[in-house]
């Protein structure tokens, strides 16, 4: 009896479907089954196509490809329609792909030389569908498990998706519950070089994975095999893995799992790992479950990947770092310093920003902070050498000034050699690497000993300073252009002393300008923060009713005695106030700008150690000062004298006499710029209680010739110094030095209710 008519008696047709020819060849019972006469039969594609629901023509396609590439069996149900649309019957096919060969033997290929057709040979078999109520053996290709799968799909894509590192796709993956058969035992293994290896499992005790943990790509295991061959594995029943794998049989057993599937992670052409799923329950393997595993495969090698690259760039990343940005060192009696450096968070996570702290030969040391143009790999590069370099300038002990210039002509050179840059696509050098680049930098020699400070600035913010008793300025210095742009820059030095309780800021430009601020608005949200810490530090130390209580109860309690722990507090409410949640609320003018790395540093000197709870009998309020040099090339600063003036009387009781205050102060440096060729040094101090302060300031210069009273006319533009003094100031004088003079004011706090009996 021939096998046709064997197969008909229990209602099975064959089928051999040619993709190349785009035919399909039936026997009788095969065109029966599709609705046609039955008998053998050749037909275009498209004809038996016809005969097929088009959801379930759309789901075997996937089911046929899986299996060419597999070369696994392609199972199907399909539901066969009339002419009329109506279903006839359900028919289950199972195909095998054969490779398809040109008459001579040799295999055919697509016009374009491509990859090899196959040929679909297999057979066709009615099946009954499931009453309703009852429960069948499969579920259909249709319906809610189509429905369930694809829902399944998505969520797993999403959450593989949205894992940033190996031990998260490992989790995701241990989490993924499939439609209909889940795996409670999971393993991925590694490829690294010839060994294999386990980098993660789960449903497994801790130790289970030791025979798995390393072996050699030979070894006759499934996901070794798996790795070689880029073919998935599916092992449906103990015995099926007893007789493929014997040797490895025994590893497997302990663990009580009865089905198993193994599956290639592949990436862009590249096998890089194996992903083993096991049962505790039988699993046939159909083919649309052999469609979800492999769908979950690809997933995850795609994450694995994704995984492998941010975990590599993130440790790049913190290696750099850690090189470029020093540790602080020991600590410095006297003296309390606390840095951040934040990225900007997208990219290399490392721009062109950098502080440094250098001990110097002379016993002092030198706080740094700068920062290189751009927020590239270059910029990164650069500033590392910038780094280097001025570190190297101040241990052979030059000066601010000279540590500076040395460090401008070092970056120009840098940018303008021809060998700089690295080669372009073109073979030429990369313009970009050639393209000039500046930084602005601050360079600040300290003497723990004596608070002095001696400030060298290309370019950069100017620091501020937030005295003891909570106030707040910014110090304006002299300074040059930025570092790099003009190799024969000069960099002035300014000098000024950092009196105990005092403590310094500098910081980049992304401190003040970060959330679309402009050096205004920013400098006024680092103000808040600067001012507000200063009254809520004072509950860190000894006394729990701030400054106001210590004074009141005798005690010395200033801002210098609060634990070392609230000067990193202080670096970390600096930074939330630009990427915490606040900062969301306050938005700048500019918030389109393009976001900035921020690098800050805080200096405080400490006040002298006077013991725990040793009082003073008549504790007096810290002496507000500032001290300010404005050259004759730079009558400009002069604004900068006004600005330090009202910043210092920010809480004074009458706003006219701080107005009256600004107007001598501009008067007197005025004149010094006008009447002399050297310098002017202003220095100005408030001391006493609030409400009760004597504000004394001075302006010294190099000549001997004395002020005089003169008489203005109506249209005279000056001679009105000595007569505004006069009128304005409660005392003022002259004091003759020994090259030079001081001339002198003090105005004594009031509050505008008194002012105005007075007058």
């Amino acid at each position: 009896m021939r096998t046709e008519d064997v197969l008909a008696a229990i209602a099975t047709g064959l089928w051999r479907w040619d993709n190349a020819s785009g035919t399909v060849t039936l026997d009788g019972e095969a065109a029966r089954l599709l609705g046609l006469p039955a008998e053998p039969v050749v037909l275009p594609e498209a004809t038996v196509r016809s005969r097929f629901h088009p959801v379930d023509w759309n789901e075997i396609n996937g089911i046929v490809n899986m299996a060419v590439a597999e070369g696994t069996l392609a199972e199907a149900r399909l539901r066969i329609m009339d002419v009329d649309g109506r279903v006839l019957r359900t028919v289950r096919s199972r195909s095998k792909p054969v490779e398809n060969r040109a008459p001579g033997g040799s295999p055919r290929t697509e016009s374009g030389g491509g990859t090899t057709d196959y040929e679909l040979i297999g057979t066709i078999q009615e099946i009954a569908e499931p009453q309703p109520g009852t429960t069948a053996a499969h579920t259909p290709i249709t319906g809610d498990w189509r429905r369930s799968r694809e829902a399944f799909l998505l969520d797993a894509g999403r959450a593989l998706a949205e894992a940033r590192s190996t031990a998260e796709v490992l989790r995701v993956a241990a989490s993924l519950s499939m439609p209909g058969f889940s795996p409670d035992g999971l393993a991925v293994f590694g490829v690294a070089g010839d060994r294999l290896s386990i980098i993660g499992h789960h449903g497994h005790d801790p130790g289970d994975e030791g025979p798995f943990s390393d072996m050699p790509l030979e070894t006759d295991y499934p996901a070794a095999e798996v790795v070689r061959t880029g073919r998935a594995i599916y092992l449906a029943t103990p015995e099926d893995y007893k007789r493929r794998f014997p040797a490895a049989w025994p590893l497997a057993q302990r663990f009580d799992r009865v089905s198993w599937a193994f599956l290639p992670l592949i990436v862009a052409g590249r096998t890089m790992g194996a992903w083993m799923a096991a049962f505790k329950h039988p699993a046939s393997f159909s083919p649309d479950e052999r469609s979800v595993l492999t769908t979950v495969a690809r997933m995850l090698a795609q994450a694995l990947q994704r995984a492998v690259v941010a975990e590599s760039e993130r440790e790049l990343t913190t290696g750099l770092q850690r090189s470029m940005m020093p540790q602080l060192g020991p600590e410095i009696p006297g003296m309390r310093i606390a840095a951040r450096y934040v990225p900007t968070g997208g990219g290399l996570q490392v721009g062109g920003d950098w502080y440094d702290m250098i001990p110097l030969p002379s016993g002092r040391f030198a706080l740094v902070i700068g920062d290189v143009q751009g927020h590239d790999v270059r910029a990164a590069g650069l500033m590392g050498q910038l780094r280097i370099a001025v570190r190297a300038y101040a241990s052979e002990g030059h000066r601010p000034d000279a540590v500076l210039s040395r460090a401008s002509r070092f970056l120009a050179g840098l940018c303008s050699s021809p060998e700089s840059g690295p080669y372009g696509p073109d073979g030429g050098r990369d313009s970009d690497f050639l393209s000039p680049r500046f930084a602005t930098c601050l360079y600040v020699e300290c003497d723990p000993r004596t608070g002095m400070l001696e400030v060298a600035r290309a370019g950069h913010p100017d620091p501020a300073i937030r005295m003891a008793d909570g106030t707040v300025l910014m110090r304006p210095t002299a300074g040059g252009l930025p570092l790099g742009i003009d190799p024969e820059s000069d960099y002035p030095t300014t000098r000024f002393t950092l009196e105990p309780g005092e403590t310094m800021m500098l910081c980049t430009d992304g401190l003040i300008e970060t959330g679309g601020h402009d050096l205004d608005t920013g400098w006024a949200r680092l103000r808040a923060v600067l001012e507000s810490d200063a009254h809520e530090g004072a509950h860190d130390g000894p006394y729990e009713g701030g400054y106001e209580a210590a004074y009141e109860d005798g005690a010395a309690a200033t801002a210098a005695h609060v634990a070392p722990a609230h000067l990193e507090r202080l670096a970390d409410l600096l930074v939330q106030a630009v990427h915490g949640p606040s900062s969301h609320h306050t938005t700048g003018p500019l918030a389109d700008r393009r976001e900035d790395d921020i690098a800050v540093v805080l200096l405080r000197r400490e006040s002298a150690d006077r013991g725990p709870g040793s009082p003073l009998p008549h504790p007096a309020r810290p002496v507000r000062r500032t001290v300010l040099t404005v050259a004759q090339v730079e009558p400009e600063r002069i604004a900068g004298a006004r600005q330090q003036i009202r910043e210092l009387l920010h809480d004074w009781a009458d706003a006219d006499q701080v107005d009256s205050a600004v107007l001598m102060v501009s008067e007197m440096v005025t004149n010094v710029l006008t009447h002399t060729d050297g310098d002017a040094l202003l220095v100005a101090e408030a001391v006493g209680e609030l409400g009760a302060r004597r504000l004394r300031v001075e302006v010294a210069d190099g000549s001997d010739e004395l002020p005089h009273k003169r008489q203005p006319g109506e249209m005279s533009s000056s001679g009105r110094g000595v007569l505004l003094m006069e009128m304005l100031a409660d005392a003022w004088g002259v004091d003759p030095r020994g090259e030079g003079k001081s001339i002198w004011f003090e105005l004594h706090e009031q509050s505008k209710a008194d002012a105005d009996q007075a007058f």
